[in-house]
């Protein structure tokens, strides 16, 4: 993951590291769409943050808008708003620390179709 831009919006509300629940982060990661959306961000993230379009998902914005949500609250991901799109990216070290090896099973995980 490339590093930060140097002057970044704040990020939207979300649990601080040392609140992130391991019951709440499985909660989020058990939707097979929010599981993709983490997975291909851990994969295949090669900047900062992504757009909602980046992910090419064929669903309703305001579905994806749920699942996006979804995770930041859970602690899973830190988005940022930038005018009226929000980018998204996974919470690498927070996560990590908290819960060692959680992102590697999430990473290996294989999507079925």
């Amino acid at each position: 993951m490339s590093p930060a831009p140097s002057e970044l919006p704040d990020p939207l509300p979300e649990p601080a590291a040392d609140e992130l629940r391991l019951e709440t982060v499985l909660g989020a990661l058990s939707d097979p769409l929010r599981l993709t959306i983490v997975r291909k961000l851990l994969l295949e993230s090669e900047s900062f943050d992504h757009t909602c379009g980046w992910f090419g998902l064929d669903r309703p914005k305001s579905s994806l808008t749920h699942h996006f949500k979804a995770l930041r609250e859970a602690g899973v991901t830190r988005q940022r708003q930038y005018g009226l799109e929000r980018r998204s990216q996974v919470r690498v070290d927070d996560l990590n620390a908290r819960f060692p090896g959680l992102l590697d099973l999430v990473a290996a995980w294989t999507p079925q179709d």
